[in-house]
């Protein structure tokens, strides 16, 4: 018998709602997973030291870990009107031209996320004169950070897209209405990788058991119900549910050719711009 496969995702609701039947042996045949919930910044980590098999990962960090780790195509988050925001209080965006990020702190969930990376890509042409201090702080964090006046701005992903108004704050850009409206494509969000020293076969097998698992979900919505809110941090059930309708799309099941497609284009165009490295030939390939 196989040895149980280690994997890292987060609490949030669309991960767990994909992981659900997978995570409690509903998907058959497949290999036990152990679970770890962490953070992004946690897992990109773990990715970057080749620390557990299969992990949910940034599409940002994908550069630093696709020598050791399979890109899968399915199980993970990109689509269309889901993309990181950036947050103000109301007070620095008053004025004819909004909220001037010239020079101010602004606290994001990881330098090696994908929202980080889309924000850089904005800011590079919003804030020519250049933003000030980056902070980094769990993506829980940031929007009570920004609200108490501890930075000046915040990059926030998840069901903050939801809740950012209960804590009095102000939108200043959305990064993948920005990315949406200069590409065409859907936003890569977090991807989901495993070791390549699993070999093909088993990555293949893992790949089917991921679609097994969402097609599973979304069959039976209810089954998963109390797996996500008991991971979801006290979040209300009705923005749980919002976030997994945003978050879990068609191409959770694959990617497809727009999805890869979307993500060699983050990729490529970070890369043009010195804030990763380049891709090497088929380094998105299971």
């Amino acid at each position: 018998m196989a040895e149980p496969l280690s994997i890292a995702y987060s609490p949030c609701p669309n991960d767990t709602f994909v992981f659900h039947a997978w995570a409690h042996g509903l998907v058959p045949g497949a290999d036990a997973p152990e679970v770890t919930f962490a953070d992004i910044d946690v897992t990109n980590g773990l990715a970057e030291r080749g620390e557990l098999d299969v992990l949910k990962v940034s599409y940002a960090a994908l550069p630093w870990v696709l020598d050791e780790y399979a890109l899968l195509p399915c199980g993970g988050a990109l689509g269309r009107g889901c993309g990181p925001l950036v947050l103000t209080r109301p007070e620095l965006a008053a004025g004819p031209g909004g909220a001037d990020l010239t020079g101010r702190t602004v606290a994001v969930p990881s330098e090696r996320s994908t929202a980080y990376l889309l924000f850089r890509l904005w800011a590079a042409k919003a804030v020519p004169g250049g933003f000030g201090e980056i902070v980094v702080l769990p993506f829980h964090e940031i929007m009570p950070a920004v609200r108490d006046g501890r930075v000046d701005a915040g990059l926030v992903i998840h069901e903050a897209r939801f809740t950012y108004r209960q804590y009095g704050l102000h939108r200043l850009a959305d990064m993948g209405e920005a990315w949406e409206q200069e590409t065409g494509l859907p936003i890569p969000l977090g991807a989901i990788i495993a070791r390549r020293s699993l070999g093909a076969e088993r990555l293949q097998a893992l790949a089917g058991t991921i679609r097994d698992s969402v097609r599973q979900a979304w069959a039976d919505p209810s089954a998963s119900r109390a797996y996500v809110l008991a991971h979801a941090q006290e979040m209300d059930p009705a923005v749980a549910d919002q976030h997994i309708g945003l978050y879990v799309n068609e191409f959770t099941a694959d990617l497809g050719e727009e999805g890869y497609g979307a993500v060699r284009a983050l990729l490529t165009r970070a890369a043009e711009e010195g804030l990763v490295p380049p891709l090497a030939p088929g380094a998105l390939d299971l």
